[in-house]
């Protein structure tokens, strides 16, 4: 052995274990595809000798390499095995054909990786008789020697074993199916079970006792019982002193001091090393001297069980990691999902389990003003106020700054959810006051599909935070069922503007007492692949809602620009293009560079340009909307208010906006039938727009009726179907050209 300051394995040129010429040695296989590797385990292991024997390497660089040498090697000890090779899973294929098709089932594998996210699956560790697993940085020369020296002995019991004693096939059964557990308690139990089979004495005087060593600033270590049968079964999970029997304490106490197992006359204990100071052993009252009983089969299973629970500590690991959330140390939405599946619905008797979904409202905005590492705290007052609640309720984490909550309906009621975050959280002496939505489902049946169940109680959410902070909503099939039509619809849309299936059709303004064309009004339309047109009322708030709209936009005003150009060229130079604008595009800081860069690409004047928005964009009040109108204005584009009469209209708003004209909805349009009645809502905005020295022109002009009525009471231009509808850029010239003279 070196120094202790010689741990760290060390590289070297051209020396090499060479212990060809004892008669008696154990053979070690190196499977590694890195020379290095080979180099520095000759190099850790030379001159070393275990149970009596030196040490034989050999080597190999590939599994079908290493397969060949243990199809003619048959004595092979221990095989030292890099996880990942020429493929990620060579390591784990190659103990599964050295179990399972060379039927190697004595020697020894220690599993080494230098990528610990390849680890082994608990499948694995289990049904091919892992013996250990180290990542490379791990394998110091002093623990190297530690690992290959307990797996050569339990190589050479099991080897003297399995040629005399029927008890060897006890040890591995038992070894293998305690693997399988998931937890040192429920392990610990499996233990005891099979030292009495394996002892033969009855499980009643059998106690297993864990060790952590001092912590925490404890001045002793902390030593709890984690299985125990018989007379000893009420201290399970309490402390070894609270035995009353002082041959126990002492008998546990003696071996946990000296690290070795502890045979007397009348009771054994049995040391089981472990890793992180976790020491385990267990007591057995025998009643008589062990004169009979085999201690090399004793060692045996200790070497076995203790690399076991080497295993049961990794697997332990990667459930947490599989089912834990890191950071607040509740179950995450993995665990929450299975928890929901294996729920099927009811929690006893016929009450349903609902499913509460809890988002932190306005998180984003809280890490990026206060910090990331504030955030956090903030997450944990918020688990810890869930933790409050009571009963038979399970809380997890399942997205960034959302708490899912699963319980029976009586228990999981939303306002007492709402409730929980009425105070201010505290944080470190300091008080934040957050406001939390929820959305909730009801899981009914016996077959729950959790990740659906996650979806639907995330529908529900957008709904309630749709009524605002500190609201709930509940799922229901018909609200699923719009949200899923709009997120088809969103995708569709996506795929439409990818694949250029999106046009303009633009239809035309006509002068109402000269019948003059004056204007084209740019519309967007989209025909699906099957031919089919998509109604731009169900289209464009989608677009608006998912920002698509923003290029869209952009692309809708260069392209209707383009083609105003080439009908000026044509001999209509004094036609005018209409182009909606929506409140997303207002919202763009360079939306005005934008309109600018448009219109030199083009070579068109500004005056010949007109920017369409809605009603309620025009009359929020919002200074930005304002400035942009006003600076639209000031560069020349001439503005319109469309769908007028249809929002919040306020007559000061409109008195202060550059606006030029006034588009009279076609909902009032249509309602004129040729009784005077029916041009009175027409008339009025009419007036209104002369008062205000504005335009007025109407949408949905269909008969002649509706257009003569319309320019008796002095409105200016119409639009519609009796005119012409929404033309394609290649028929536009055409039609122009039929309809009349040019401007």
């Amino acid at each position: 052995m070196t120094a202790p300051d010689d741990d760290r394995l060390t590289f070297i040129e051209d020396e090499s274990i060479d212990s060809g010429k004892s008669p008696l040695f154990w053979r070690l296989l190196v499977v590694d595809d890195d020379e290095d590797v080979h180099r520095s385990t000759e190099f850790a292991l030379r001159d070393l000798v275990i149970c009596e024997r030196p040490l034989r390497l050999l080597h190999a660089y590939t599994a079908a390499e290493a397969e060949q040498i243990l199809a003619n090697e048959p004595d092979v000890a221990v095989v030292i095995l890099d996880v990942v090779m020429e493929s990620e899973q060579a390591g784990l294929q190659l103990v599964e054909r050295i179990r399972r098709g060379l039927q190697l089932t004595n020697l020894r594998i220690i599993l080494a990786t230098g990528q610990p996210g390849y680890a082994p699956e608990m499948e694995a560790i289990r049904d091919y008789d892992i013996n250990d697993y180290k990542t490379k940085n791990e394998l110091t020369r002093n623990k190297l020697y530690t690992s290959i020296t307990a797996a050569i002995r339990s190589y050479q019991q099991i080897c003297k074993l399995d040629a005399s004693r029927n008890g060897l096939e006890l040890i591995v059964s038992a070894s293998n199916q305690l693997t399988g557990e998931t937890g040192m308690q429920s392990f610990a139990a499996g233990v005891i079970t099979q030292l009495a089979a394996l002892i033969g004495v009855p499980p009643e005087g059998l106690v297993c006792v864990q060790q952590t060593e001092r912590s925490n600033g404890d001045s002793v270590p902390r030593r709890i019982v984690i299985a125990a049968a018989g007379q000893y079964a009420p201290f399970i999970r309490g402390r070894l002193e609270d035995i009353a029997d002082s041959t126990v304490r002492e008998a546990f106490g003696l071996c946990f001091e000296q690290k070795v197992s502890i045979f007397a006359n009348d009771h054994i204990v049995l040391f089981f090393p472990a890793g992180a100071d976790q020491h385990f052993a267990a007591y057995i009252a025998t009643h008589h001297p062990p004169i009979d009983i085999d201690r090399h089969l004793l060692e045996v299973f200790c070497t076995n069980i203790s690399v076991s629970a080497e295993n049961i500590r990794l697997l332990s690991r990667l459930h947490d990691y599989a089912y834990v959330d890191r950071l607040l140390a509740i179950p995450n939405r993995t665990a929450f999902v299975e928890a929901m599946e294996e729920g099927k619905g009811a929690l006893g008797g016929n009450e349903a389990l609902v499913v509460a979904l809890i988002d932190i409202n306005e998180f984003a905005e809280i890490n990026e003003t206060f910090g990331c590492a504030y955030g956090d705290a903030v997450l944990r007052a918020a688990a810890l106020r869930l933790a409050r609640l009571p009963g038979d309720r399970m809380v997890a984490r399942v997205a960034g700054d959302a708490f899912g909550v699963l319980g029976p309906a009586s228990a999981v009621v939303p306002n007492e959810l709402l409730a929980l975050f009425d105070d201010p959280l505290e944080m470190d002496g300091l008080e934040h006051r957050i406001s939390v939505c929820i959305g909730l489902v009801r899981l009914e049946g016996e077959h729950i599909d959790g990740h659906m169940a996650l979806e639907n109680a995330s529908i529900a959410l957008k709904r309630a935070k749709s009524h605002g902070a500190g609201s709930h909503a509940y799922y229901t099939e018909h609200v699923g069922a719009a949200i899923r039509e709009r997120t088809r619809l969103l995708y569709d849309l996506r795929q439409a503007v990818a694949k250029n299936l999106l046009f303009l059709a633009y239809q035309p303004q006509v002068e109402l007492m000269t019948g003059r064309v004056v204007g084209l009004e740019a519309l967007m339309r989209w025909r699906d692949q099957r031919g089919n047109h998509v109604p731009p009322d169900r289209f464009i708030p989608v677009a608006e809602s998912a920002g698509i709209i923003r290029g869209l936009g952009k692309w809708v005003l260069r392209s209707a620009l383009l083609q105003l150009k080439r009908l000026h060229e044509s001999g209509w130079p004094e036609l005018r293009m209409a182009v909606n604008v929506s409140v997303v595009q207002f919202e763009m800081l360079d939306f005005l560079a934008m309109v600018q860069e448009s219109l030199v690409e083009a070579r068109i004047s500004p005056r010949y340009l007109e920017l369409e928005v809605t009603e309620s964009v025009a009359m929020t009040g919002a200074d930005h909307v304002r400035d942009v109108l006003r600076q639209l204005k000031a560069l020349g584009v001439t503005m319109a208010i469309d769908d007028f009469g249809t929002g919040f209209s306020s007559l000061s708003y409109l008195d202060n906006l550059p606006v030029d004209r006034l588009k009279i909805d076609k909902s009032f349009v249509s309602t004129i039938n040729g009784h005077e009645e029916g041009a009175r809502i027409a008339e009025m905005v009419v007036d209104l727009g002369r008062k205000l020295g504005l335009t007025v022109i109407a949408e949905g002009v269909e008969t002649e009726t509706q257009a003569q009525l319309l320019k008796r009471v002095g409105c200016h231009e119409g639009q519609g179907y009796l005119y012409a509808r929404p033309l394609p850029a290649d028929d536009l010239l055409g039609w122009l050209t039929s309809f009349g003279v040019p401007t």
